[in-house]
C-alpha cells in the first residue's frame, strides 16, 4: 500500500470519513485496465474523492477519456503536469504505486460504492455542521434553515455536487452530448419534451421540457383550470407521474371533473345524480381507463413554493407539476407589497423547476386589461399578466387562453362568433417561435381538443 507520508507532502486531510485504500484502488484499477473508466464514471464523480490529489488524478482521467486518448500512468502524469497539479518526480512515484497496489481491477465497482458511501457521509456531516451553525447564530429564520438543509440533502441523494464551478467542455461531454445521443437514439421519445396532448402546441413548444416554467394566462371563466387539467391528464396517461396542486378546488371536485371529461358526461349530472344507464356505462369505462392515469392531487390552500418542493421530494419520481393558480399562492417571504411577493413566488417556481429538473405548469389570472373600455380587442397580451412583470421574465413559455365566445353579448358580430373556438396564443417561447393555435372547446364536458382530433371523431 502507498505510504501515507507521500500524501502528507501535498494534502491537508481533515478528520472526516474516507478510505485511502479504496480511493487508491479505484484509480489503480483504471491505470491497469482503462476499460474500467466507464464503470467508474457510472458510479462516482471526481468530487467524490476526498484526497485532493486523487480528485485531480480522476479529473485528468476524465479529460483523457473524453478526448479519446490512451490512459496509463504516463499520459495521466503528463496531463497533471500540464495542469501544474503535480510535480513530475512525486507524481510519477505515486502514480506507479497506484498501478501496483490495486488488489484486482475486477472489483472496481465495489471500490466505487465504498468511495460513494464515504462521500455521502462526509456531505451529511458538513450539512449538519452548517445547519447547527445557522441555527445557533440566530441570523436566519427556522423555515429558511430547514429549506436549505432539505435542499442540500436532496442534492446529495440526486448525486449533485453543490456550489462547484463546471468548465464548458466538462458540461458538454457530461451533459450535452449524452442528451444529444439520447434524443437521436431508437428510444428518443423517452428523452424529448413531454407531449401536452395538443399536437400543434407540442409542435411549437416541443412539449414540456425539464427545468421549464410554463405559464397559462387567462381571464376568469376562460377555462384555464380545464385546460390545465386536460394537460395534466394527457401527460399522466402517457405513464408520467404528475402532481396537480389546486388552491381553489378540492381533490373531489378535481377528480369529478376529470371523470366527467373522460366519460363525456356533463359534470352537473355527477352532482345531481341524474345519470342515465348509458352514462353509467361510460363512467365505468372511463374509471377503468383512469386507473392507468398516474395523476395525483393536492388541495392544500395558500401553499408556498417550499411546501410544494418538500411534498414533491417526498413523493419521489414526479415528472411534471401543475399549479392552479399563482394568485392564490403565498410567498415564503412576507412583504407589504403583493408585487414583491409574486416576484418571489415566480422566481422560486423557476428555481424549483431548475433544481428538480421537471416542468412546472402554473395558471395565472390576467388583469382586466383585455376588458378595458376603448380597447379594440379583448384578446390578452403579455402586459396583462397580473401583479408583476417577473411572471413574464421568469417564464420559459407563456400561453394565453382566449375564447371570443365569452364576449359574445358585447360583440358587434355576435351572430358570427363560434362558441366552440378557443385560441391559445404562445406569446413567449424561450426555445422557439411564437404562434396562435386554435383549439376546439366543448363547454359541456370542459374539454379542449385539437381541431384535427375533433374532425376525426
Amino acid at each position: 500500500m502507498a505510504d501515507k507520508n507521500i500524501l502528507s507532502a501535498f494534502d491537508n486531510i481533515d478528520n472526516l470519513p474516507y478510505s485511502l485504500e479504496t480511493e487508491q484502488a479505484v484509480l489503480g484499477s483504471i491505470l491497469i485496465n482503462p476499460e474500467c473508466v466507464s464503470i467508474v464514471l457510472s458510479h462516482i464523480k471526481p468530487d467524490y474523492f476526498y484526497i485532493p490529489r486523487h480528485k485531480a488524478i480522476m479529473e485528468a482521467i476524465v479529460v483523457l477519456d473524453t478526448l479519446g486518448s490512451r490512459i496509463d500512468a504516463l499520459t495521466v502524469l503528463d496531463k497533471l503536469n500540464s495542469d501544474e497539479s503535480f510535480d513530475m518526480e512525486t507524481g510519477k512515484n505515486y502514480l506507479f504505486q497506484l498501478a501496483q497496489i490495486v488488489p484486482s481491477a475486477a472489483n472496481v465497482e465495489n471500490y466505487c460504492k465504498i468511495v460513494k458511501e464515504k462521500y455521502f457521509l462526509r456531505s451529511l456531516i458538513t450539512i449538519s455542521r452548517e445547519t447547527i451553525e445557522a441555527a445557533t447564530d440566530g441570523s436566519s429564520e427556522a423555515d429558511k434553515i430547514l429549506d436549505s438543509a432539505e435542499q442540500k440533502i436532496y442534492d446529495i441523494r440526486k448525486g449533485k455536487s453543490t456550489g462547484s464551478l463546471q468548465r464548458l467542455s466538462d458540461v458538454i461531454s457530461s451533459e450535452v452530448y449524452p442528451t444529444l445521443v439520447n434524443i437521436t437514439s431508437e428510444n428518443a421519445e423517452e428523452f424529448k419534451g413531454i407531449p401536452m396532448g395538443f399536437s400543434k402546441i407540442d409542435e411549437i413548444t416541443s412539449g414540456l421540457h425539464r427545468s421549464d416554467l410554463i405559464i397559462i394566462g387567462a381571464r376568469p371563466a376562460m377555462g384555464k383550470t380545464s385546460f390545465a387539467l386536460n394537460i395534466a391528464r394527457n401527460v399522466a396517461m402517457t405513464g408520467k407521474k404528475v402532481v396537480f396542486f389546486s388552491l381553489e378546488m378540492s381533490n373531489e371536485q378535481l377528480a369529478s371533473r376529470v371523470l366527467s371529461t373522460e366519460a363525456r358526461v356533463e359534470s352537473n349530472k355527477l352532482r345531481s345524480g341524474d345519470i342515465s344507464p348509458d352514462e353509467w356505462v361510460r363512467l365505468a369505462q372511463a374509471t377503468d381507463r383512469l386507473t392507468k392515469c398516474n395523476l395525483y392531487f393536492d388541495d392544500t390552500a395558500s401553499i408556498t413554493v417550499p411546501e410544494i418542493k418538500s411534498k414533491i421530494k417526498r413523493a419521489r419520481d414526479v415528472e411534471c407539476i401543475v399549479i392552479d393558480y399563482l394568485g392564490l399562492m403565498e410567498s415564503a417571504k412576507k412583504s407589504d407589497s403583493r408585487v414583491q411577493e409574486i416576484t418571489e413566488i415566480t422566481r422560486s417556481l423557476k428555481m424549483l423547476a431548475k433544481d428538480m429538473k421537471i416542468p412546472v405548469v402554473c395558471c395565472c389570472q390576467l388583469s382586466r386589461g383585455p376588458e378595458k373600455n376603448g380597447k379594440s380587442s379583448n384578446r390578452p397580451m403579455l402586459t396583462d399578466l397580473r401583479d408583476s412583470g417577473s411572471i413574464e421574465q421568469d417564464a420559459d413559455i407563456v400561453m394565453m387562453l382566449y375564447r371570443e365566445g365569452y364576449y359574445k353579448n358585447s360583440s358587434q358580430n355576435a351572430d358570427e362568433i363560434d362558441m366552440t373556438k378557443a385560441d391559445v396564443d404562445v406569446a413567449k417561447n424561450r426555445h422557439g417561435q411564437t404562434e396562435r393555435i386554435t383549439l376546439h372547446w366543448d363547454a359541456q364536458y370542459t374539454l379542449f381538443s385539437t381541431l384535427e382530433y375533433r374532425d376525426e371523431n
